[in-house]
């Protein structure tokens, strides 16, 4: 075994190996597969141009007891659902994590029907969760968005464990939050230049779908529409 693939990353007292995972570690190695122009031309995807075949979605912290406290988090977490319910249309794979539920609170209640497996966590990354890495391992997404609170504590800690284990991280600005402006801008000036890759839920969904020749266009110009008339 090469010492590449014998790497581990330690979070809170356990080991994740990063480890060579087939599809998934290729996938996030050569990016996306090529896509057919209008005439039939070979159109070549940028290395991070994410697709719903290869991108996972974690959901971080949106808990009763934090949430009162983030800057703007009623638009957080309109964003939020607009990702999950864009997500559940492309049949990507989503995961969610909760801080201490104990002291901070469940999910609220506005997501929490959309995730109905939400593993408890004491660590601030939510890489502390072994299923967190096994299962976007498993169903080969490379790519991760991330949303929840806070932007400078939970959503930075896991970026960086996602990072240290070769995914590709993106992080929808206006889907995550923190209860001071100067900590949620500094948190993601250093998650772009640690790696990570700054997006917007609608830019999310766009390069999720594509193309308005996916099947499901129709169905997420809709929840589009839904999501401007809330705005």
């Amino acid at each position: 075994m090469s010492h590449a693939h014998s790497l581990t990353l330690s979070v809170a007292g356990s080991s994740i190996p990063n480890r060579d995972v087939g599809a998934a570690s290729r996938a996030a190695r050569d990016g996306p597969a090529r896509l057919a122009g209008p005439t039939g031309e070979q159109i070549m995807p940028h290395a991070t141009q994410m697709s719903a075949a290869d991108t996972g979605l974690l959901v971080i912290d949106v808990q009763e007891k934090l949430v009162p406290m983030i800057l703007d988090a009623a638009s957080l977490v309109r964003n939020i659902a607009f990702l999950l319910d864009a997500a559940r249309l492309l049949n990507i794979t989503v995961q969610c994590t909760e801080q201490y539920p104990r002291g901070l609170g469940a999910t609220v209640p506005e997501l929490a029907d959309k995730l109905p497996h939400r593993p408890d966590k004491v660590a601030f990354s939510s890489c502390a969760v072994p299923s967190v890495v096994q299962t976007f391992h498993r169903e080969a997404r490379p790519k991760i968005v991330l949303c929840g609170i806070e932007t400078h504590v939970c959503v930075l800690h896991t970026a960086l464990n996602l990072l240290a284990l070769d995914f590709r991280v993106y992080v929808a600005i206006d889907a995550v939050g923190s209860r001071y402006r100067i900590d949620h801008d500094v948190a993601l000036r250093r998650l772009e230049q640690a790696g990570a890759i700054l997006t917007t839920s609608e830019m999310c969904v766009f390069e999720w779908i594509g193309g308005a020749g996916h099947p499901q266009f129709k169905a997420m110009s809709q929840l589009i529409q839904d999501r401007m008339k809330k705005i």
